[in-house]
């Protein structure tokens, strides 16, 4: 299949995450839908959150942020109020303030929304 493809990421509380996208990412959606769901677009990327009792018990990255300027970012999103995750991946593997440094010198970081979907910061090679 050749088609277009886009994230889903669930809320618990749709005004309550549309809210946070907006000041925490500068994100407005581009489409909004009679059932709730909202549609972004960042990159050249859509996404959809959508209304669900089930928002937040992925353990794992529900999507992610490749960016030129990492430091940057991750200091504007914090100015806006993002808190980054620890996680220890074993082998050295670990974040140090929030932010992992992988072999090849590229930066990685992970954060969770107002919903508990895991996002992650990458920087672009």
């Amino acid at each position: 299949m050749d088609a277009p493809m886009f994230a889903t990421l669930p809320a618990a509380d749709m005004a309550r995450a549309k809210e946070w996208y907006r000041d925490k990412l500068d994100l407005k959606p581009v489409e909004e839908a009679p059932m709730g769901e909202a549609m972004y677009e960042t990159g050249g990327t859509r996404f959809m959150l959508y209304p669900s009792p089930n928002a937040g018990t992925n353990q794992a990255t529900a999507a992610g942020f490749t960016v030129d300027d990492f430091d940057a970012t991750v200091a504007e999103l914090r100015s806006n109020g993002v808190v980054f995750e620890e996680y220890d991946f074993g082998e050295g593997m670990t974040t140090v303030d929030g932010v992992i440094t992988m072999p090849d010198g590229r930066k990685g970081a992970w954060f969770k929304d107002s919903e508990g979907n895991i996002l992650a910061l990458a920087q672009a090679p």
